[in-house]
C-alpha cells in the first residue's frame, strides 16, 4: 500500500469527481484511476461505487477512508516532528474557533509565532460540532471553543477564560446612568443579540429566563461583528462577551455596563485531539495557551472599559 494511493482516495472523496480528484493531485485520470484500483485489489475489497460516474465510497471505502485520513495525517505529524528537530517547528497550524472566540485567537497566535517563526497559522471560524468534526478527521490541529455543555468527542481541554457578560448601552441612557443593570432590565431594551443557533445566544437565554425574563431582539445575527456595526448606531443595546472587547472595545456614544445576578461563567478553551503521540502542532500551541494568561488579559481590557 502506498501513501500516494490513501491521498488519491481522500481527494476522490473530497471532489466527488475523478477528473477533479485527479487534477487536485497533479495527475492523469487514468492515473489516479489506475492507483485505486490496485489499493482496492490489495485490500481485497471495492472502495469506490463506480456507474457512469462517481457514486461515492461503499461501506468498506468510508471506513478505508478514516484511516487513510489518520494515517496521513500520522505521516504529516512525523515530518514536522522531523523538521522541528532540524530547523524548529515549521508547517502550518490549523485552527477552528467559534465566532464568539475568534477576538481572543490573537492572544495565543501572537505568542505562537514569537516562539515558532517558521510556522504558519490558518484560522477558521466554525462551530463548535464543525471543530470536534475536524479534530476527529485530521483536519484541524486545534479549536478555541466553549469547554461546557458541547459535543466535542475524545479531546483534550485546556481552559483558557471564563465568559463574562455586560451591557452595551447608549451613554444617556437610564440605565448607564444608574452604573449597572440586572437581567431583567436588560430584556426590557431593545435588545441586537446572536442568533438562536449560537450557544452564546443560548447561554443568555438561559441566564434571562433565571432572572424571570424572556427576550424578543429586535435584531438577531450569526456575526459578532455586524452585532457591533448596529449597536454602534446607538439604537439598540447588546449583551456582549467581556472578550469581544478586546477587539471591538465599547462604540463611541455606549458604555459597558456590569450585569449583576450572574452566577453562570462558562469557560472558553483550547482542545486538541486526545492522541499519543500529541501532533506537534498542537502540543506547542497548547504550551503556548498553558504560558499565556489570556484570562488576565481579558479580565484588564473589561476592567478598563468599565471604570
Amino acid at each position: 500500500m502506498l501513501l500516494r494511493q490513501l491521498e488519491y482516495l481522500v481527494a476522490l472523496a473530497r471532489e466527488r469527481h475523478f477528473g477533479r480528484a485527479a487534477a487536485a493531485c497533479h495527475v492523469s485520470q487514468p492515473s489516479l484511476s489506475s492507483a485505486i484500483r490496485s489499493l482496492e485489489k490489495e485490500l481485497g475489497t471495492p472502495l469506490v461505487d463506480r456507474g457512469r460516474k462517481f457514486d461515492g465510497l461503499t461501506a468498506e471505502g468510508e471506513r478505508v477512508l478514516l484511516w487513510a485520513h489518520r494515517i496521513l495525517a500520522e505521516r504529516d505529524a512525523l515530518q514536522d516532528e522531523l523538521a522541528e528537530m532540524r530547523q524548529g517547528l515549521t508547517g502550518t497550524v490549523r485552527i477552528g474557533a467559534i465566532p464568539t472566540a475568534l477576538t481572543a485567537v490573537p492572544l495565543l497566535t501572537v505568542p505562537f509565532c514569537q516562539r515558532h517563526p517558521h510556522a504558519r497559522v490558518s484560522i477558521r471560524s466554525l462551530s463548535s460540532r464543525d471543530i470536534a468534526h475536524g479534530l476527529a478527521e485530521f483536519e484541524l490541529d486545534a479549536g478555541l471553543t466553549y469547554l461546557d455543555g458541547e459535543p466535542l468527542g475524545r479531546v483534550r481541554r485546556l481552559p483558557v477564560y471564563e465568559e463574562r457578560y455586560l451591557l452595551l448601552a447608549p451613554s444617556d441612557s437610564d440605565l448607564a446612568l444608574q452604573g449597572s443593570a440586572g437581567w431583567a432590565e436588560a430584556a426590557a431594551v431593545p435588545l441586537c443579540l446572536l442568533s438562536p443557533e449560537m450557544r452564546n445566544r443560548r447561554i443568555l437565554d438561559e441566564l434571562f429566563a433565571a432572572a424571570g425574563a424572556t427576550v424578543a431582539p429586535a435584531v438577531e445575527t450569526d456575526s459578532v461583528a455586524a452585532l457591533y456595526a448596529h449597536v454602534a448606531t446607538r439604537t439598540w443595546y447588546s449583551v456582549i462577551s467581556h472578550a469581544w472587547l478586546h477587539m471591538f472595545g465599547v462604540p463611541a456614544g455606549m458604555r459597558a455596563l456590569p450585569l449583576h445576578g450572574t452566577a453562570q461563567t462558562p469557560r472558553g478553551g483550547l482542545v486538541t485531539a486526545a492522541r499519543d503521540p500529541e501532533a506537534p502542532m498542537a502540543a506547542a500551541l497548547a504550551e503556548v495557551a498553558r504560558v499565556v494568561d489570556v484570562r488576565g488579559e481579558l479580565d484588564r481590557v473589561a476592567r478598563a472599559h468599565l471604570s
